[in-house]
């Protein structure tokens, strides 16, 4: 039988992947429902190509081709197996949400689900038996390296260091918007490819892992290395180290997290040369350049609110450096002040926090608008 998927963010860069694994897995799928947001041309192809029953986007008029539905209502259909969560921003919370109450398996490929709301979201995952398996490569690793949670002293988690590794802070802080994007090894969106070229990407994946696999700050570990072929590592209380390698492909983990616990050939599937490889260095981060991950591990151990005020100031501010409004190092700078001055509330509901979220965002703008360039 055909596993039954639907994507949420189908015309994003996660979402796109996704229908080309899905296209190469020959026949092993049916999707029941594609969703974009405002890029319904491309949806639409989507839906002649694939033939979904269902679709959603924010113009739904303007859905041909498969019956318009909303987000709630495709996440409580329960003629979903699984369903792929790849929209970006804090639009995924409540899908998510939605998606676990109906006991639907989710492939996780939303940052903000977790970051904003992890104490609430896996609690009611494991509540209602739904398995939610990462699609970020680093958390996809550990999930395959991991048998027994309790057997675990610590997680690694790898990153490129992205396009400014080797570059210096002055560097840094004249980087134009394409130097910003000009990404080594990943081809991703450009929200996420900024917060890779501050690592604070890096440092949201912290706050992630720590709610999918239930660690302790303190025994996680973020290492640089360039080559991006180790995704990341864990260590048992032996000692031992087991880690996941590949090539730097999201197909790869995609195809993962949508056929977990089987594998199959995929588009990028290839036999693994470590002798073309050559060599795997790896360094620790340079928290004077990058001070944005010191950020997300202060946010993560505070808890509460903390996380929810460090994702809004830092997206707000990277869409402003994105808009040309405000310079690379801002973005950090806008998100510490932003931290230092909110209140962290603990126990906090799914009603505070999006409350939350609208306050730091308004903030953001108005500390924004008085910095632009």
């Amino acid at each position: 039988m055909r596993k039954k998927i639907s994507i949420l963010g189908s015309t994003g860069s996660i979402g796109r992947q996704a229908l080309e694994v899905i296209e190469g897995l020959n026949d092993k799928f049916e999707i029941v429902a594609l969703t974009g947001g405002s890029n319904t041309d491309l949806l639409n192809e989507q839906i002649r190509k694939f033939k979904p029953k269902y679709a959603y986007a924010s113009d739904i008029k303007a859905i041909e081709g498969a019956k318009p539905l909303s987000l709630e209502e495709i996440c409580s259909n329960k003629e979903n197996d699984i369903i792929l969560v790849a929209v970006s921003g804090k639009i995924g919370l409540k899908p998510t949400i939605t998606t676990i109450k109906n006991g639907i398996d989710i492939a996780l490929a939303n940052k903000e689900t977790l970051v904003m709301a992890g104490d609430i979201v896996m609690p009611m995952a494991r509540k209602e038996r739904v398995s939610i398996i990462p699609v970020d490569s680093e958390h996809c690793a550990i999930h395959q390296c991991i048998k027994d949670i309790s057997q675990v002293e610590k997680l690694i988690i790898t990153a490129s260091g992205g396009p400014f590794l080797r570059k210096s802070i002055d560097d840094m802080k004249n980087a134009t918007v394409e130097e910003a994007l000009a990404h080594p090894r990943w081809h991703m969106g450009k929200k996420i490819t900024v917060d890779s070229a501050t690592l604070m990407n890096k440092g949201l994946e912290v706050i992630e892992a720590h709610h999918l696999f239930g660690m302790d700050y303190h025994k996680i570990e973020v290492v640089v290395h360039p080559q991006s072929i180790v995704h990341s590592a864990i260590e048992y209380v032996d000692g031992s180290v087991i880690a996941q390698l590949g090539l730097p492909s999201m197909h790869i983990p995609i195809q993962y997290a949508i056929t977990y616990p089987e594998r199959y050939k995929g588009i990028k599937s290839k036999s693994f040369s470590f002798s073309e490889i050559a060599r795997l260095d790896f360094e620790k981060p340079d928290l004077k350049k990058f001070k944005a991950l010191d950020l997300a591990y202060s946010a993560g151990q505070k808890g509460g609110s903390a996380p929810v005020c460090l994702n809004a100031a830092n997206e707000e501010a990277v869409f402003a450096f994105l808009n040309g409004q405000i310079k690379l190092f801002d973005i950090v700078e806008i998100t510490e002040n932003m931290m230092k001055e909110h209140r962290t509330l603990k126990n906090i509901g799914l009603d505070d926090i999006f409350a939350i979220d609208n306050e730091i965002r308004v903030k953001a703008r108005e500390r924004i608008k008085k910095i632009s360039l």
